[in-house]
């Protein structure tokens, strides 16, 4: 049971916190395909407390969205009470302390996974944000810093010591950044250690792997980071299999072209026509993945600068692929 403050669920499905994708009009989508609970961006608590328009803007959340959790990051407890305490005036359901990314530029700042070089810091910082705001604070983390230094199972207890409500632990340590193998066994082994509810990340990539997910692992909640980008009905077709033990039909072209275009209409409406046009790019790869002569459209797409003439250009796409009479199972999937 993932059950944070007001939010009780049960087999949550939570969308991941990501630098440049999960910004308001990506949640929207996500939220409208079926994501429980979704996070900001991750946000600098230097850039909040230095009033960074910037930073600032990544803030803006929406009633359409809730439950919703900002996402703030730093490596000085001061900054990071005064970043919890802007991010807490946006009304958001939580607080969530990212301790997991691995970047270097996030980490030589002292903050992300910088943090479990030293737990103890990691765990006074923790409190001092959970003393400074009234509504709830959790904690995205990792395994630990690399494979000889594996120390979740004692973060984990100093986290919810500190009076974290959660924990989301991406599967992997900090020295392989989004490679190589994740390792779900450690779930079960915090869950023994701490009460409070334990989350799911790390290679999330497909409906089949959130069942499984929760199956191996009775975590009581997963989150999805890339497996949502470009695929945001993971959320939608995920739940359908959890409950029937099937998906009855999964999305075919027609719908995620009209998702890919909803999605950018939402974010022109945001952000107006040039900056969203521009900004939608890193999108088309996932929407349009799998489809025939994909490529060819996506590099078209790459320079198109105004709404009407992507819209022209899908419009004749979707009715190209319509005119095929015979379609492979592999492009009626996906």
């Amino acid at each position: 049971m993932f059950e944070v403050g007001k939010i009780k669920l049960t087999r949550a499905l939570l969308l991941a916190p990501m630098e440049d994708v999960t910004d308001l009009p990506f949640r929207l989508i996500c939220k409208k395909l079926g994501a429980d609970v979704v996070y900001t961006e991750f946000v600098n608590s230097e850039g909040l407390i230095r009033s960074s328009d910037k930073t600032h803007a990544k803030l803006k959340i929406s009633n359409d969205e809730r439950p919703v959790g900002i996402q703030i990051y730093g490596g000085n407890i001061e900054s990071m009470i005064g970043g919890a305490r802007i991010a807490e005036a946006e009304n958001p359901e939580l607080i969530d302390i990212n301790a997991g990314c691995w970047v270097k530029d996030v980490v030589n700042y002292g903050a992300g996974s910088a943090l479990l070089k030293d737990p103890p810091f990691m765990q006074k910082l923790v409190q001092e944000v959970v003393k400074a705001v009234s509504i709830p604070v959790t904690v995205k983390t990792r395994l630990g810093w690399d494979e000889n230094n594996i120390q979740i199972l004692d973060v984990a207890k100093r986290i919810e010591d500190a009076g974290a409500k959660a924990i989301t632990i991406h599967c992997r340590t900090r020295s392989m950044g989004n490679r190589g193998d994740v390792d779900w066994s450690w779930i079960p082994k915090v869950k023994e250690v701490v009460k409070i509810p334990v989350v799911l990340n790390g290679n999330v990539l497909t409906p089949h792997d959130v069942k499984k997910a929760f199956d191996e692992t009775n975590a009581d909640a997963v989150m999805i980071a890339r497996g949502a980008i470009g695929n945001p009905w993971i959320f939608k077709e995920a739940k359908e299999l959890l409950l029937n033990d099937a998906i009855s039909s999964e999305v075919n072209f027609k719908e995620k072209i009209k998702i890919c275009l909803d999605h950018l209409h939402l974010s022109i409406s945001l952000k107006g026509e040039r900056r969203a046009v521009i900004e939608h790019r890193k999108f088309y790869s996932g929407y349009l993945k799998g489809l025939p002569n994909a490529s060819k459209i996506r590099a078209e797409l790459m320079h198109m600068n105004e709404l009407s003439f992507i819209e022209d250009l899908l419009l004749r796409y979707t009715e190209e692929l319509s005119s095929v009479n015979t379609l492979s199972p592999q492009f009626e999937r996906k």
